[in-house]
């Protein structure tokens, strides 16, 4: 999934039939006229930031089935829908019974500034007619009401913030569809140590969209064996001349871990997967395979997103920070809390993606396993440390049927790698301390996995926990 895509949205106006042609002869031309101009302007600031699909003003019933049928046609991600003055309301009513269900940001730009002194001008009549969104978006606000159509918002602002608000919308409505063509594959199953963290496919299907494959550690042990060895070799030479290695690494254990984590990406491709589940501490896994795979992704250009211990909710929290802000997200479980420093140390073992910052990944032996009976008893992996700057942090889970988004923003700073066998960092919250955070975050029954990613993307989540009814929570 190509996750630097932008929203395609459909624009409707609305004009009133009955003003189309009066003006004719005035210094700013006819209704119609000054109304091609203004949307030619708000065609312009929307091509800014989205692909746009549209027909024109829309006037006749036959400029309502023909919208209809272009927007369904272009499969837009939402709709920005818009009176330009008052207008008879036969058009919006077809539209709201004809268009199928869809994101649809109804909104009334505010003019900066308005210059009708005396109406008995005829160039100042019609400009006053033309400057009447507010009676038309007031009369059109009921039938929006009366057909109760799910995924809807309404706001009102000059042009600049009318803009700012729809940007948000129309991102989280793309988000919203590419989750409806995601697929997701869960290799081999649940970490049944963690049942929390178990959720419904069904529901995840039917509510948000993606499918589910099931991969096994068969498959990917037979795929083990056919990945060749100058291949692996290849991989090895170019990940040692980019990354610092520990002194303690056995490099035929390093060779191992990328043999088994190539393998593992190329059996999620076939299913064209966008978020791989690993169960990473599976003992089947370790039985078979003899370690957890530890440099996914081997290559930069790998868009799936893989997470560690089964957990499906951790992994679309990951995955859908990663569409939202379009950079690399990190699946983290926070560890502990820091009272001395105001902070906390979150992080995780086992894989999670370390191309944003190349110069903070080690390649380090995984000192947690280092011990066992395994065949590739302490294979190493990249160990990473997060970037510093400010984060988004998303949990996700499922309650009584319903996904739910707990989220906040959190500022990592600068670490160094003290953590063997954990990908980490410090974080710290803006005006919270950790205790009063984390007694927030409970309140509202989480797991222990969370998403994060650079920036602050709350306002996007928000909306697309709207689009998609889960209950969202920001602290």
């Amino acid at each position: 999934m190509n996750k630097n895509t932008r929203p395609k949205i459909g624009v409707l106006l609305i004009g009133a039939k009955r003003f189309r042609a009066l003006g004719e002869g005035t210094a700013d031309g006819t209704y119609d006229e000054r109304k091609l101009g203004e949307a030619s302007v708000y065609i312009d600031r929307f091509s800014e930031f989205a692909d746009v699909v549209y027909d024109g003003i829309v006037y006749e019933r036959e400029d309502v089935e023909r919208t209809v049928n272009l927007f369904f046609n272009q499969r837009v991600d939402c709709i920005f829908a818009m009176y330009l003055s008052w207008a008879e309301d036969f058009t919006w009513i077809r539209f709201l019974r004809e268009m199928p269900p869809m994101p649809i940001f109804f909104a009334s730009v505010v003019r900066d500034s308005l210059s009708i002194v005396d109406t008995n001008d005829e160039n100042q009549f019609i400009d006053f007619l033309s400057a009447g969104a507010l009676v038309g978006v007031q009369e059109a606000s009921g039938s929006f009401q009366r057909f109760g159509r799910p995924m809807c918002e309404t706001y009102i602002g000059t042009l600049d913030d009318v803009c700012t608000r729809f940007r948000i919308f129309a991102r989280a409505a793309h988000v919203r569809t590419l989750l409806r063509r995601t697929n997701l594959s869960l290799l081999a199953c649940y970490n049944e140590a963690m049942w929390a963290t178990y959720i419904d496919p069904y529901n995840i299907f039917q509510k948000i969209g993606p499918e589910i494959h099931f991969l096994s550690v068969q498959e990917l042990t037979d795929e083990i064996e056919q990945v060749p060895q100058s291949l692996v070799d290849e991989l090895t030479n170019h990940m040692s001349k980019t990354y610092r290695m520990m002194p303690n690494v056995d490099y035929e254990k390093f060779k191992a871990s990328v043999r088994a984590s190539y393998a593992m990406e190329q059996i999620a491709g076939r299913c064209d997967t966008d978020l791989l589940v690993l169960n990473d501490i599976d003992t089947v896994l370790f039985k078979y395979v003899g370690l957890r795979p530890g440099f996914t992704p081997t290559n930069k250009d790998i868009e799936m997103v893989t997470v560690p211990e089964g957990d499906i909710g951790g992994g679309l929290a990951t995955y859908i920070l990663q569409l939202l802000a379009g950079s690399n997200a990190n699946f983290i479980e926070p560890f502990y809390i820091d009272h001395a420093n105001g902070g906390f140390v979150a992080g995780h073992a086992g894989p999670n993606d370390y191309r944003e910052a190349p110069e903070n990944v080690v390649i380090a032996r995984d000192e947690r396993f280092a011990k066992t009976a395994w065949k590739y008893a302490g294979a190493p992996f990249a160990w990473y440390v997060f970037p510093a700057g400010m984060k988004t942090m998303l949990h996700m889970s499922e309650k009584d049927g319903r996904m739910k988004m707990v989220c906040t923003v959190v500022e990592c700073l600068p670490t160094k790698h003290y953590l063997a066998s954990y990908s980490h960092a410090n974080f710290r919250h803006p005006t919270l301390a950790p205790e009063e955070l984390f007694n927030r975050i409970l309140q509202h029954g989480v797991t222990q996995h969370y998403g994060i990613v650079a920036g602050d993307v709350t306002a996007e989540l928000e909306v697309l926990a709207g689009l998609c009814d889960f209950e969202f929570v920001k602290i």
